[in-house]
């Protein structure tokens, strides 16, 4: 048996825990530098679509009352990792699929009342963390989503725990489920299938092996057995990333190149650093650069380039000279640039390295890494910064209505008055 745990509107869960008072109130929280709304609660989402623009919806926050905050990364990470280790209690089988799912494995489990163990982890959840949950369990891991979905849809019913534990609650799910919201099935493939009056899971389910092979691949298939019932879709265990990224927007709009030029090298240490840590090397780069796109009164511009590093490289400095490099293609004068952002690819095994014949990374490089790496951990992180970043300028995001850091930073404790 599979569960999938879900923690509900995630980050808006993770402010009210330190103010409860903000319970059954709208609640959202914006994204780097507050530009974007990137999560709601329920009370919310009648007021505010996903994604929207901070700057357009002010008006609507102060007439609704709606509480705004900054995103506090550093503590949705906490309470993500207690979440995760509460959860370990109940089976050492937890695929951590992202910072608020898990997807569970229970072999064993047979003798046991799957309903009174899902009972069981939502109240130890709750007790533990005061972050809300749903519960689905199901014999594989695509109808464990489904049967999350349900249990989040309608919490009063199912007390955020659903059980598809029969051939009669699996159909009904599947009728119940439209095709669009089936996990693994994309805008692409929902427009389809609609098109030959496919439009629940279940009439995807009817489908011929040959027909899904051919048209959406072994991973269409995959899934469509995992629907039927035959677990199909093993627990996955975590590996080293296929690409890195570093990318934020600026908290004011930049025209000066050698401001660009800052904010993207730090981005390009940020990259070298991630890669180091997972002991990976990358062969490519790629550097993106654009403007406002909701300033409809400013000129707008946007490129991206593409590099070919010489060498593998984890090297801080080789890849701070390639953006240097990149940036220098795709920068115009004259544009007010709100956003860039670096992504390394074509990552490969540090001890796995190709040698080129006429080009070689500097070897004084990877010592050198490794002292700066060992000063950042022990005395924090950009404590030790090399030439290209700013080093009398401390660049932070901007961050107006963010919330103290309750259960990482000691001075920001919450205090409780008796």
């Amino acid at each position: 048996m599979f569960a999938l745990v879900d923690c509900n509107n995630f980050y808006a869960s993770c402010e009210r825990v330190f103010r409860p008072n903000l319970n059954s109130k709208p609640v959202v929280v914006l994204s780097n530098n507050d530009g974007c709304v990137i999560a709601r609660s329920n009370e919310a989402k009648k007021f505010i679509p996903m994604g929207a623009p901070a700057f357009k919806f002010k008006e609507i926050f102060q007439k609704e009352q709606i509480h705004v905050f900054s995103s506090n990364y550093a503590l949705y990470g906490d309470m993500s990792s207690r979440v995760m280790n509460l959860l370990s209690e109940f089976t050492p089988d937890v695929e951590v699929y992202s910072i608020d799912e898990a997807f569970l494995k229970f072999h064993g489990f047979d003798l046991f009342n799957i309903q009174d163990l899902g009972n069981q982890m939502y109240k130890r959840i709750s007790r533990g963390t005061g972050i809300p949950i749903s519960i689905g369990f199901a014999p594989t891991k695509a109808l464990s989503k489904v049967s999350n979905r349900i249990a989040k849809k309608y919490p009063e019913q199912t007390k955020g725990v659903y059980v598809i534990d029969s051939e009669e609650k699996r159909i009904k799910a599947l009728k119940w489920l439209k095709i669009e919201d089936v996990w693994g099935i994309g805008r692409r493939h929902a427009k389809r299938l609609k098109a030959l009056n496919i439009k629940s899971a279940y009439e995807f389910t009817l489908l011929s092996d040959e027909w899904v092979r051919k048209n959406m691949s072994v991973v269409g298939l995959r899934l469509k057995h995992d629907l039927e019932g035959k677990p199909t879709l093993g627990m996955e265990t975590p590996g080293n990333k296929k690409m890195i990224a570093t990318t934020r927007t600026f908290e004011g709009m930049l025209s000066d190149f050698d401001d660009i030029k800052e904010r993207v090298s730090s981005f390009a240490v940020s990259c070298s650093e991630k890669l180091r840590r997972q002991k990976s090397h990358c062969n490519m780069l790629m550097v993106f650069l654009h403007t406002n796109w909701y300033r409809k009164d400013l000129q707008q511009y946007g490129k991206n380039i593409i590099i070919q590093t010489e060498y593998p490289t984890n090297s801080s400095i080789d890849l701070t000279r390639y953006v240097t490099k990149a940036l220098k293609k795709i920068y115009k004068e004259g544009y007010q640039y709100k956003k860039a952002g670096v992504i390394v690819m074509g990552l490969t095994p540090e001890n796995q390295k190709q040698l080129s014949l006429f080009n070689s990374e500097n070897p004084k490089h990877q010592p050198l890494m490794k002292v700066v790496d060992k000063l950042n951990r022990s005395y924090g992180n950009n404590k030790i910064k090399f030439a290209s970043q700013s080093l009398g300028r401390q660049w932070k995001m901007k961050q107006e209505k963010l919330s103290p850091r309750y259960t990482t930073n000691l001075n920001e404790i919450i205090t409780v008055n008796v």
